[in-house]
């Protein structure tokens, strides 16, 4: 019996998404985009964050090349392809849950542009990121050119793709490809353990909170200053009808929450 390609398990109201291609580096093939939108398109209700992880040694190494290469689509078909990646990671960016990626080894196109969707992106210290397309003779399609040139600027990004250049961990943090980096030589929390734990709090978070934080800010961030500010406010007027939020902010006031401070 073969095994599925994209695995699904739960930790309470953490959903795990899985990986299952690591005898590919997990390239991803048309079934396995499918199966990470079926999974996105009905994320049970009380999952409150998700974490995309991959088996093996490597996070994802971008477009099943050998399947492309096999069906020699046309224009138009591969058009359908690529529409197929933006319907499956617009479901990751906007569908309203906290995404944290947990990334290792190969981050690379495809596999790059599938991180780029996640909120939160935790690595190892044998991660590294790439945009080889140029080198392959073809282009990104699974919405580098919005997502990731967002995070790192069009003209790393153009860079990137003319030279072919790979980045390691440390350099991906410092454009913001990822948020943590844990190397265990040095005694850090393993990456796979710190993304579970970063999910198991932002669950914490009011469910309503973490809609309006992965929903808005990237869509206020494509609107001017004046409609970004009126949907600022919009969206807090909404919150503010939380049903927990005079229970949060009572907590603030009687000193029952966490105090902001510096971790030393």
């Amino acid at each position: 019996m073969t095994e599925p390609l994209v695995l699904t398990s739960e930790q309470g109201p953490i959903g795990i998404l899985t990986l299952n291609m690591a005898h590919k580096r997990n390239a991803l093939n048309e079934e396995a985009i499918a199966a990470i939108d079926a999974y996105f398109s009905a994320v049970p209700a009380h999952i409150r964050a998700i974490v995309l992880m991959a088996r093996g040694e490597h996070f994802c190494a971008g477009l099943d090349l050998k399947e492309h290469h096999a069906k020699a689509r046309s224009g138009v078909e591969f058009m359908h392809v690529c529409q197929g990646w933006h319907r499956a990671f617009d479901k990751i960016q906007h569908g309203g849950i906290p995404v944290i990626a947990c990334l290792q080894g190969a981050v690379v196109g495809g596999g790059l542009e599938l991180a780029s969707a996640a909120h939160v992106r935790v690595a190892d210290s044998s991660t590294f990121f790439a945009l080889p397309e140029g080198t392959r003779g073809i282009f990104t399609g699974g919405g580098a050119t919005v997502r990731t040139a967002r995070i790192i600027s069009a003209p790393r990004m153009v860079e990137m793709m003319l030279t072919g250049r790979v980045l390691d961990a440390q350099e991906g943090r410092q454009l913001g490809l990822a948020h943590y980096v844990c190397d265990t030589v040095q005694g850090d929390t393993p990456a796979p353990a710190l993304a579970l734990q970063l999910a198991e709090k932002i669950a914490g978070n009011a469910p309503l909170s973490n809609y309006a934080i992965v929903s808005a800010i990237s869509r206020i961030a494509d609107m001017s200053a004046t409609d970004g500010l009126f949907t600022e406010g919009l969206v807090m007027a909404m919150i503010q009808q939380g049903h927990d939020v005079q229970q949060r902010l009572g907590d603030f006031v009687h000193k029952k929450a966490h105090k902001v401070q510096l971790q030393r």
